[in-house]
Protein backbone atom coordinates (compact mmCIF):
# COMPACT_ATOMS: atom_id res chain seq x y z
CA UNK A 1 0.00 0.00 0.00
CA UNK A 2 1.44 3.46 -0.91
CA UNK A 3 2.11 5.71 2.09
CA UNK A 4 -0.58 8.55 2.45
CA UNK A 5 2.26 10.99 1.85
CA UNK A 6 2.84 9.54 -1.57
CA UNK A 7 -0.75 9.49 -2.77
CA UNK A 8 -1.57 12.18 -5.04
CA UNK A 9 -4.66 13.94 -3.84
CA UNK A 10 -5.76 15.14 -6.89
CA UNK A 11 -6.15 11.45 -8.32
CA UNK A 12 -9.55 10.82 -7.32
CA UNK A 13 -12.02 12.03 -4.58
CA UNK A 14 -11.47 9.24 -1.98
CA UNK A 15 -7.50 10.15 -2.62
CA UNK A 16 -8.40 14.05 -1.73
CA UNK A 17 -10.40 12.55 1.08
CA UNK A 18 -7.42 10.85 2.47
CA UNK A 19 -5.17 13.39 1.77
CA UNK A 20 -7.34 15.61 4.22
CA UNK A 21 -7.63 13.00 6.66
CA UNK A 22 -4.14 12.67 7.28
CA UNK A 23 -3.72 16.59 7.05
CA UNK A 24 -6.19 16.84 10.09
CA UNK A 25 -4.91 14.19 11.76
CA UNK A 26 -1.35 15.17 11.97
CA UNK A 27 -2.44 18.68 12.94
CA UNK A 28 -4.10 17.61 15.96
CA UNK A 29 -1.16 15.61 16.90
CA UNK A 30 -3.01 12.16 16.09
CA UNK A 31 -1.30 9.20 15.25
CA UNK A 32 -3.15 6.91 13.26
CA UNK A 33 -3.81 4.18 16.24
CA UNK A 34 -5.01 6.75 18.73
CA UNK A 35 -7.84 8.46 16.13
CA UNK A 36 -8.79 4.57 15.30
CA UNK A 37 -9.57 4.44 19.24
CA UNK A 38 -11.79 7.96 19.27
CA UNK A 39 -13.47 6.97 15.87
CA UNK A 40 -13.76 3.36 17.13
CA UNK A 41 -11.63 1.21 14.64
CA UNK A 42 -8.29 0.03 13.86
CA UNK A 43 -5.17 2.57 13.48
CA UNK A 44 -4.35 0.53 10.13
CA UNK A 45 -8.03 0.89 8.82
CA UNK A 46 -7.69 4.83 9.40
CA UNK A 47 -3.83 4.14 7.55
CA UNK A 48 -5.79 2.59 4.40
CA UNK A 49 -8.64 5.17 4.62
CA UNK A 50 -5.60 7.99 4.29
CA UNK A 51 -3.69 5.95 1.15
CA UNK A 52 -7.30 5.86 -0.28
CA UNK A 53 -6.92 1.86 -0.42
CA UNK A 54 -10.41 1.59 1.58
CA UNK A 55 -13.46 4.22 0.47
CA UNK A 56 -14.90 6.15 3.95
CA UNK A 57 -18.12 5.66 5.35
CA UNK A 58 -20.40 8.55 6.37
CA UNK A 59 -20.97 7.37 10.01
CA UNK A 60 -17.16 7.33 10.66
CA UNK A 61 -16.69 10.57 8.54
CA UNK A 62 -19.24 11.90 10.79
CA UNK A 63 -17.39 10.44 13.96
CA UNK A 64 -14.20 12.15 12.39
CA UNK A 65 -15.73 16.00 11.69
CA UNK A 66 -16.90 15.68 15.72
CA UNK A 67 -13.23 14.55 16.60
CA UNK A 68 -11.90 17.24 14.52
CA UNK A 69 -14.59 19.89 15.23
CA UNK A 70 -14.44 20.41 10.84
CA UNK A 71 -18.32 20.90 10.90
CA UNK A 72 -19.47 18.33 8.32
CA UNK A 73 -15.99 18.76 6.40
CA UNK A 74 -15.60 15.21 5.98
CA UNK A 75 -18.92 13.57 5.85
CA UNK A 76 -19.42 16.10 2.82
CA UNK A 77 -16.54 14.76 1.26
CA UNK A 78 -17.34 11.25 1.97
CA UNK A 79 -20.51 12.00 -0.46
CA UNK A 80 -17.80 12.76 -3.05
CA UNK A 81 -15.24 10.33 -2.37
CA UNK A 82 -17.89 7.02 -3.10
CA UNK A 83 -19.58 8.66 -6.29
CA UNK A 84 -17.78 6.57 -9.41
CA UNK A 85 -17.45 6.95 -12.73
CA UNK A 86 -18.08 3.07 -12.94
CA UNK A 87 -21.31 1.01 -11.74
CA UNK A 88 -22.23 1.34 -8.10
CA UNK A 89 -21.17 -2.54 -7.80
CA UNK A 90 -17.96 -2.07 -9.54
CA UNK A 91 -16.77 1.30 -8.21
CA UNK A 92 -14.76 -0.08 -4.84
CA UNK A 93 -12.81 -2.75 -7.00
CA UNK A 94 -12.14 -0.16 -9.83
CA UNK A 95 -10.49 1.82 -7.08
CA UNK A 96 -8.71 -0.91 -5.37
CA UNK A 97 -7.37 -1.75 -9.08
CA UNK A 98 -5.94 1.30 -9.54
CA UNK A 99 -3.75 0.63 -6.22
CA UNK A 100 -2.79 -2.61 -6.48
CA UNK A 101 0.70 -3.87 -7.00
CA UNK A 102 -0.82 -7.69 -8.44
CA UNK A 103 -3.43 -8.43 -10.18
CA UNK A 104 -4.73 -12.03 -11.02
CA UNK A 105 -7.72 -12.06 -13.65
CA UNK A 106 -9.60 -14.67 -15.03
CA UNK A 107 -12.36 -13.55 -17.74
CA UNK A 108 -14.56 -15.95 -18.93
CA UNK A 109 -16.32 -14.34 -22.20
CA UNK A 110 -15.01 -10.91 -22.47
CA UNK A 111 -11.01 -9.19 -23.00
CA UNK A 112 -10.81 -7.28 -19.17
CA UNK A 113 -12.06 -3.87 -19.13
CA UNK A 114 -8.17 -2.94 -18.17
CA UNK A 115 -7.17 -4.50 -21.59
CA UNK A 116 -9.97 -3.20 -23.95
CA UNK A 117 -9.45 -0.91 -26.90
CA UNK A 118 -11.47 1.81 -27.36
CA UNK A 119 -13.73 0.16 -30.26
CA UNK A 120 -13.73 -3.01 -28.18
CA UNK A 121 -15.44 -1.17 -25.33
CA UNK A 122 -18.28 0.60 -27.34
CA UNK A 123 -19.24 -2.06 -28.93
CA UNK A 124 -19.15 -4.25 -24.90
CA UNK A 125 -21.24 -0.81 -23.54
CA UNK A 126 -23.44 -0.90 -26.68
CA UNK A 127 -24.25 -4.18 -26.35
CA UNK A 128 -25.39 -4.09 -22.78
CA UNK A 129 -27.16 -0.52 -23.40
CA UNK A 130 -28.04 -0.54 -26.97
CA UNK A 131 -30.85 2.46 -26.37
CA UNK A 132 -28.04 4.98 -24.28
CA UNK A 133 -27.52 8.63 -26.07
CA UNK A 134 -24.49 8.97 -27.04
CA UNK A 135 -23.26 11.06 -24.06
CA UNK A 136 -23.47 7.92 -22.21
CA UNK A 137 -22.02 5.67 -24.09
CA UNK A 138 -19.41 8.60 -24.28
CA UNK A 139 -18.44 8.73 -20.56
CA UNK A 140 -19.04 5.58 -19.61
CA UNK A 141 -16.25 4.22 -22.92
CA UNK A 142 -14.44 7.14 -21.08
CA UNK A 143 -14.44 5.37 -17.64
CA UNK A 144 -13.47 2.52 -19.46
CA UNK A 145 -10.42 3.11 -21.12
CA UNK A 146 -9.32 5.27 -18.19
CA UNK A 147 -9.34 1.57 -16.35
CA UNK A 148 -5.87 1.16 -18.76
CA UNK A 149 -3.71 3.72 -17.01
CA UNK A 150 -3.08 1.64 -14.29
CA UNK A 151 -0.50 -0.58 -16.84
CA UNK A 152 1.23 2.79 -17.45
CA UNK A 153 3.72 1.95 -15.12
CA UNK A 154 6.42 -0.48 -17.03
CA UNK A 155 6.44 -2.59 -13.86
CA UNK A 156 3.47 -2.42 -11.45
CA UNK A 157 0.71 -3.52 -10.85
CA UNK A 158 1.88 -7.46 -12.15
CA UNK A 159 -1.09 -8.57 -14.09
CA UNK A 160 -1.52 -12.08 -15.06
CA UNK A 161 -4.57 -12.91 -17.16
CA UNK A 162 -6.08 -16.03 -17.39
CA UNK A 163 -8.58 -16.15 -20.72
CA UNK A 164 -11.53 -18.13 -21.59
CA UNK A 165 -11.10 -19.53 -25.35
CA UNK A 166 -14.29 -18.16 -26.09
CA UNK A 167 -13.15 -14.50 -25.30
CA UNK A 168 -10.93 -15.15 -28.64
CA UNK A 169 -13.77 -16.56 -30.93
CA UNK A 170 -16.12 -14.18 -30.01
CA UNK A 171 -16.19 -11.37 -32.61
CA UNK A 172 -16.93 -8.00 -30.61
CA UNK A 173 -17.39 -5.35 -32.88
CA UNK A 174 -16.79 -7.47 -35.84
CA UNK A 175 -13.37 -8.70 -37.31
CA UNK A 176 -11.50 -5.43 -37.28
CA UNK A 177 -12.50 -4.30 -33.78
CA UNK A 178 -11.59 -7.94 -32.71
CA UNK A 179 -8.19 -8.00 -34.73
CA UNK A 180 -7.10 -4.62 -33.28
CA UNK A 181 -8.29 -5.96 -29.94
CA UNK A 182 -5.85 -8.93 -30.03
CA UNK A 183 -2.85 -6.93 -31.41
CA UNK A 184 -3.16 -4.62 -28.24
CA UNK A 185 -3.07 -7.45 -26.14
CA UNK A 186 -0.38 -9.15 -28.03
CA UNK A 187 1.98 -6.44 -28.10
CA UNK A 188 1.19 -5.97 -24.30
CA UNK A 189 2.81 -10.07 -24.13
CA UNK A 190 5.53 -9.08 -26.55
CA UNK A 191 6.74 -6.03 -24.41
CA UNK A 192 6.64 -8.48 -21.11
CA UNK A 193 4.18 -6.27 -19.67
CA UNK A 194 1.25 -9.06 -18.75
CA UNK A 195 1.05 -12.67 -18.68
CA UNK A 196 -1.56 -14.00 -20.48
CA UNK A 197 -2.67 -17.82 -19.99
CA UNK A 198 -5.85 -19.26 -22.40
CA UNK A 199 -7.68 -21.73 -21.54
CA UNK A 200 -8.72 -23.60 -24.18
CA UNK A 201 -12.22 -24.71 -25.11
CA UNK A 202 -11.54 -28.42 -25.91
CA UNK A 203 -10.30 -28.82 -21.81
CA UNK A 204 -13.98 -28.76 -21.03
CA UNK A 205 -14.90 -28.21 -17.67
CA UNK A 206 -12.51 -26.01 -15.32
CA UNK A 207 -12.41 -24.42 -11.74
CA UNK A 208 -13.44 -20.52 -13.13
CA UNK A 209 -15.91 -21.21 -15.19
CA UNK A 210 -18.86 -19.48 -12.78
CA UNK A 211 -17.88 -15.91 -13.58
CA UNK A 212 -15.44 -13.17 -13.50
CA UNK A 213 -12.46 -13.47 -10.68
CA UNK A 214 -9.83 -11.20 -9.72
CA UNK A 215 -7.73 -11.24 -6.56
CA UNK A 216 -5.88 -8.29 -6.11
CA UNK A 217 -2.99 -7.82 -3.67
CA UNK A 218 -1.31 -4.28 -2.24
CA UNK A 219 1.88 -3.85 -0.38
CA UNK A 220 0.96 -3.44 3.35
CA UNK A 221 -3.05 -4.06 3.15
CA UNK A 222 -4.97 -7.54 2.73
CA UNK A 223 -5.72 -9.27 -0.43
CA UNK A 224 -9.28 -9.07 -1.89
CA UNK A 225 -10.90 -11.31 -4.09
CA UNK A 226 -13.45 -9.52 -6.91
CA UNK A 227 -16.54 -11.69 -8.54
CA UNK A 228 -19.12 -10.59 -10.64
CA UNK A 229 -22.18 -11.80 -12.50
CA UNK A 230 -24.56 -10.05 -14.43
CA UNK A 231 -25.61 -6.24 -13.32
CA UNK A 232 -23.48 -7.67 -10.14
CA UNK A 233 -20.41 -7.54 -8.10
CA UNK A 234 -18.77 -8.04 -5.12
CA UNK A 235 -15.55 -8.04 -3.17
CA UNK A 236 -14.45 -10.46 -0.41
CA UNK A 237 -11.80 -10.23 1.92
CA UNK A 238 -12.31 -13.02 4.44
CA UNK A 239 -9.69 -15.44 4.67
CA UNK A 240 -11.91 -18.55 3.89
CA UNK A 241 -13.35 -16.87 0.64
CA UNK A 242 -10.12 -15.91 -0.17
CA UNK A 243 -8.50 -19.01 0.18
CA UNK A 244 -11.31 -20.82 -1.89
CA UNK A 245 -10.42 -17.90 -4.71
CA UNK A 246 -6.99 -18.48 -5.13
CA UNK A 247 -7.40 -22.24 -5.06
CA UNK A 248 -9.79 -21.85 -8.10
CA UNK A 249 -7.49 -19.39 -9.94
CA UNK A 250 -4.20 -21.68 -9.47
CA UNK A 251 -6.44 -24.72 -10.59
CA UNK A 252 -7.60 -22.35 -13.68
CA UNK A 253 -3.89 -21.55 -14.36
CA UNK A 254 -2.55 -25.50 -13.81
CA UNK A 255 -5.04 -26.41 -16.84
CA UNK A 256 -4.52 -23.11 -18.75
CA UNK A 257 -1.89 -23.61 -21.83
CA UNK A 258 1.53 -22.08 -20.66
CA UNK A 259 2.39 -18.82 -21.92
CA UNK A 260 3.84 -19.42 -24.84
CA UNK A 261 1.68 -21.45 -26.60
CA UNK A 262 -0.95 -19.19 -25.30
CA UNK A 263 0.56 -16.29 -26.88
CA UNK A 264 0.36 -18.49 -30.30
CA UNK A 265 -3.07 -18.99 -30.04
CA UNK A 266 -3.28 -15.40 -29.69
CA UNK A 267 -1.64 -14.52 -32.97
CA UNK A 268 -3.87 -17.58 -34.68
CA UNK A 269 -7.10 -15.61 -33.73
CA UNK A 270 -5.85 -12.61 -34.41
CA UNK A 271 -5.32 -13.70 -37.93
CA UNK A 272 -7.98 -15.50 -38.31
CA UNK A 273 -10.22 -12.22 -38.19
CA UNK A 274 -8.40 -10.69 -41.32
CA UNK A 275 -9.47 -13.78 -43.25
Amino acid sequence: MAHPKDVDPMRSPRAFYGSELRRLREAAGLSQEKLGEMVICSGAYIGQIESAVRKPQLDMSVRLDAVFGTDGLLARLCVLANKSKHADYFAEASDLEALAVAIHEYAPTLIPGVLQTEAYARAVILAAQPLASEESVRERLAARIERSRVLANPTRPLLWVILDENVLRRPIGGPNVMHEQLLHVIGLVERRRIIVQVIPIAHGAHSLMEGVLSLMAFDDAPQVAYVEGLHAGQLLDDPSSLAKCQLSYDLGRAVALPPEASLSMLRSAAEEYLR
